[in-house]
Parts: structure tokens; sequence; C-alpha cells
């Protein structure tokens, strides 16, 4: 009886903790040095779509995280018994499955988001971002890390969403979701005085450049150079 507590003790102690350095760089590295759209040049089409606006770019983020994530954990639980010549074809029933539910919950309880995204949202079934962690990680990890690299990655994918929104909006539209940024500043500062936004902003051009400098600042101070 002694030895077998001495072996559970030991298996014990020998098992990874749940938020181990290891891990930590599953959500963490995706959010910088390797992120999937600066670093990646991944999901850029949403990247110019959707991002004219706050609000429809953050129900688009937390669809993504949603799919990836929930994608990353069906296809890291089946993995054992998904044959190799039809993994792509897997992956991608799961993924329009997922896709179908998020755009069903809108349809339901946010008919004016879904009308205004309901493209958009249909195409994450195309998004190499997720098929990329799905081919990439969850066919050959366990449930835990896939879920976690699946948050890292949707994670960095958003964020980047939702500066270049955030900058398109105000300088475009001169607000922040919705709210008049621009016209509650011009006024304290009398009749006179008027902060004026710029329509190049509202186009796709305006996300090429915001993305652009975006990148940018961001190797410049990781160091990333293309090989």
């Amino acid at each position: 009886m002694s030895t077998e507590t001495a072996e559970k003790t030991e298996v014990k102690k020998s098992s990874e903790a749940l938020l181990s350095k290891r891990r930590k760089k599953l959500v963490t590295d995706p959010l910088v040095d390797d992120n999937p759209i600066t670093i990646q040049v991944l999901g850029i089409c949403s990247a110019l779509a959707v991002t004219t606006q706050m609000q429809p770019t953050l129900v688009m983020a937390l669809s993504v995280i949603f799919v990836i994530v929930m994608a990353n954990l069906t296809i890291s639980i089946m993995r054992n018994t998904i044959p190799t010549r039809v993994r792509i074809i897997v992956q991608l029933a799961v993924i329009a499955t997922l896709v179908t539910l998020v755009n069903e919950i809108l349809k339901a309880f946010a008919y004016d988001m879904y009308k205004e995204l309901s493209v958009f949202v249909g195409l994450i079934i195309t998004n190499c971002i997720v098929m990329g962690r799905l081919e990439a990680f969850a066919l050959g990890n366990k449930p835990y890390d896939s879920v976690l690299d699946g948050f890292g990655s949707a994670l960095g994918y958003s964020w980047i969403i939702l500066a270049v929104a955030f900058f398109r909006e105000l300088w475009g539209s001169g607000s922040v979701f919705g709210v008049p940024v621009f016209d509650t500043v011009s006024s304290l500062f009398g009749e006179d005085f008027s902060l004026a936004t710029n329509g190049l902003m509202v186009t796709p051009v305006g996300a090429f450049i915001i993305l652009g400098l975006i990148i940018w600042v961001q190797r410049t101070k990781t160091g990333y150079v293309e090989h």
C-alpha cells in the first residue's frame, strides 16, 4: 500500500499546472509575438470589412472567439477518431455547425446586428485562423491545451480588429460605440471650434492605413523581420 501511495504522489507532483509557463504562452504569444493578423497575416479580410464601427466589430470578435475555442475543443476531443484522409472535411463541418449556431443566435436576439454581419459571420467558415489552429494544434493536443491555444489566437485577432475599428470610427465618424466624441469635445471649446472627421477612414483604404500602422509599430517594437 505504501508503494502505491508513493506512486500516486509522484504522479500528482509530475502533473502540469493548469496555468504553467508553457500554457500561459499558448494564450499570450498570439497577442503580440505570434499575432495571427500582424505576424501571420491571416484574417485580413474581416479586419478590413467589419471595422467601420466598434459595435459590429465587438460582435464579430466574440463570434470568432466562440467558434475557435469550441472548434478547437471539439476537434481535440475527436482527434483520435478522425481518419486522416477526411480531417479537413470534418474540421469544416465542425466550423460550419458552430458558425450556423452563432448566426441563429444573432438572428434570434440581435436581428439588426445579424443583418449587418450575417455575410461576414458566415465567412468565419473560411477564416484561415480557425482552420490553421485546428490543423496545426487541436489535431495533436489535448482538449485543455487546445482551448487555451484557440482562446489566445482569437484574442490576438480580436484586439487587432477592435483597435482598427476604434480609430476608424473615431476619425471617420467622430464617435466611439455611437457616442459622439467629436461633438462633445467641440462643444467644450465653443461654437467656433469644431473637430472634423475624415471620410477616408470609413473606406477600406482607411482600414489598410490603420492596420499598416499597427503592424509597423508592433514589428518595430518586437524586432520581427520577414524571411
